[in-house]
């Protein structure tokens, strides 16, 4: 085989079929109707609380219920915002009594940011009403649907690079938006 030959067939291999071009339009296509469903699930589970709090608000008190006591620089590496940023969500949050500034007592030029129990109680609340909805439509469908669905949605978040939430019923990460970035050193 000549060496023009060999190239081509190689790069027809690499190449997706028609077929195969065709299967990625039709998931890409079911994913982004599937995401417009989740994004509404979600909307409707903050339209409880939209007075109270904006999503970016929301999406800091899930990092703080998620992590635990912050300080503000990990915290705005954590939700991909600049500190200036975090520190007026956290403003708001601390006049609205869901997050708190702590000093300290070991070296009081540190602060640590934490949610109070009126900010985690919130949102519990959102992640309770979400997975009530979720729940909801998951069992209309057929328990074999059930089961291909588990497998697809794993297969995609992992290829996705998002880590599993655990079992048992909990949501470790309530709203996804992990970026587990590396923090700041937090001691």
């Amino acid at each position: 085989m000549a060496a023009h030959e060999q190239a081509h067939e190689q790069a027809s291999e690499k190449r997706p079929s028609a077929q195969g071009r065709d299967d990625v339009d039709a998931v890409t296509r079911a994913v982004l109707t599937a995401s417009r469903l989740l994004v509404a699930v979600s909307a409707r589970s903050l339209a409880a609380v939209e007075d109270r709090v904006t999503l970016p608000q929301f999406r800091l008190l899930v990092v703080l219920a998620t992590h635990g006591d912050a300080k503000l620089v990990s915290l705005a590496e954590r939700l991909g915002v600049n500190p200036s940023t975090a520190m007026r969500m956290l403003d708001r949050l601390i006049v609205a009594g869901l997050a708190e500034r702590q000093v300290n007592p070991a070296n009081r030029r540190e602060t640590a940011l934490r949610v109070t129990p009126e900010g985690l109680q919130l949102v519990e609340d959102v992640t309770a009403g979400r997975r009530r909805e979720i729940a909801s439509i998951v069992e209309r469908l057929a328990p074999e649907q059930r089961a291909a669905l588990i497998e697809a949605l794993t297969a995609f978040t992992a290829a996705g690079g998002e880590p599993a939430v655990p079992g048992g019923g909990t949501d470790a990460y309530p709203l996804g938006w992990v970026p587990d970035l590396p923090a700041a050193q937090d001691d």
